[in-house]
């Protein structure tokens, strides 16, 4: 298999794929399938970067796919994002928005905003020749967050991403195109071997602060269903429709939803729970190498009450409210530490709050067929069947025990 890859640098910023000519001519004339993946996925990223790499970069990938000789199927990875309702296996229209989708008979059309990407790339471009350098990123974030939420995305990179398939189904032509779009990856269930992960994202920035003892509350519904998958499914399910469609290489677009919400969803609060049984049986240490405990994720539906909460609960916690602690040095550290850890979990909240209340549920019929097509052997070696998956030991003997192993590398003191 290792003789069989060929390794190759290249920039889906740059044209020709920032590839050398010789070398991108040669792949143009063999490739017969394109699987996209590149993508930056910072939910709070400068918006001229996030729209060069998550909404041009498909493009010109696909720009290069039409010089290929051979292609029978563009595969592209996208995000599910969070949307209200039942959200069907459909791509964006250009121009599509959530705050489209979100409007009534009622609200006037003036109210409903209009998305013109190419305005996008030059309202970026505008603001990046009129700040100065040394603010220029920070508005170039808030710029990101601002266009995203005011056309009903949560984040920039959701957004981004979002435009990115826009421009794919208008420029696709006769080429067939499969997109497939996962909810939140989490560690593999079974390969390369269960409980596999690299970095801390998605759901893990959560779930270690809250088994080290600093998030012990959050703003969140605790009945609300958050979207996960493991990460070899969604592998999984991109090579049977890569076999199903990059075979009969039929110039349409079909979509996948990987992801468990419609077939067995997993509640916040059972989620938290899981957790919380794992930290109290395989606790994390503080730097006294004392067991850290932590209790039930308490629940917020508002900021204000979820700050003035972890505010207290971490000044108890640091000794700020010993009286006995006079040493007034000592007691400013406690205060810089408490004020780090508390603006750390307020940063969490404001980030991932769109998620904590999601009701919203992608259906995968299309997903369904698919792998309803495959055989049992098919089906065993790659199988993608959500449903089958206990949540319970999934979280407890999977995916925790995996992230602990693989990432924090079992470190234990925090």
């Amino acid at each position: 298999m290792m003789r069989k890859l060929v390794p190759v640098a290249g920039n889906v910023c740059e044209s020709n794929l920032g590839m050398d000519p010789y070398i991108a001519n040669e792949i143009a004339k063999e490739v017969d399938v394109i699987i996209n993946s590149a993508a930056d996925t910072t939910f709070d990223e400068r918006y001229d970067v996030a729209l060069n790499i998550n909404t041009r970069g498909p493009s010109r990938l696909l720009g290069f796919a039409k010089k290929c000789k051979k292609l029978s199927l563009f595969l592209h990875h996208m995000s599910m994002g969070e949307r209200q309702g039942l959200i069907m296996e459909k791509p964006f229209h250009m121009g599509q928005t959530i705050a489209e989708e979100s409007a009534t008979s009622k609200t006037p059309p003036e109210f409903i905003p209009v998305l013109d990407i190419i305005a996008e790339i030059e309202l970026a471009s505008d603001l990046k020749l009129s700040v100065h350098e040394n603010v220029v990123a920070q508005k170039m974030i808030e710029l990101g967050l601002q266009r995203a939420k005011i056309f009903g995305w949560q984040n920039t990179y959701v957004f981004t991403k979002a435009m990115g398939e826009m421009l794919l189904n208008s420029m696709r032509g006769d080429i067939p195109v499969v997109i497939i779009r996962p909810s939140v990856i989490e560690s593999s269930i079974k390969e390369p071997f269960p409980g596999w992960i690299q970095g801390i994202k998605m759901l893990d920035p959560l779930i270690l602060s809250y088994g080290k003892g600093r998030l012990p509350g959050f703003i969140a519904d605790p009945k609300a269903v958050i979207d996960v998958v493991p990460l070899d499914m969604v592998v999984n399910a991109s090579i049977a429709a890569i076999a199903k469609h990059g075979i009969a290489a039929k110039p349409e677009l079909n979509v996948y939803h990987v992801g468990s919400s419609a077939v067995n969803p997993l509640l916040l609060h059972d989620l938290f729970k899981f957790s919380c049984n794992h930290f109290t049986c395989s606790p994390l240490m503080n730097s006294e190498r004392k067991n850290i405990r932590i209790n039930e994720m308490k629940f917020f539906n508002s900021m204000d009450n979820f700050a003035s909460y972890i505010s207290d609960e971490i000044a108890q916690r640091s000794g700020l409210m010993d009286t006995t602690i006079t040493d007034s040095k000592f007691r400013g550290k406690l205060e810089i530490r408490r004020k780090k850890i508390v603006e750390h979990a307020v940063h969490l909240a404001k980030i991932y709050e769109p998620y904590m209340f999601d009701r919203g549920r992608f259906d995968n019929q299309n997903t369904q067929k698919l792998m309803e097509g495959m055989s049992l052997e098919e089906m065993r070696d790659f199988g993608f069947n959500v449903g089958s998956i206990n949540w319970e030991d999934y979280i407890l003997n999977v995916h925790l025990p995996g992230f602990r192993r693989h990432v924090l590398k079992g470190r234990l003191v925090f």
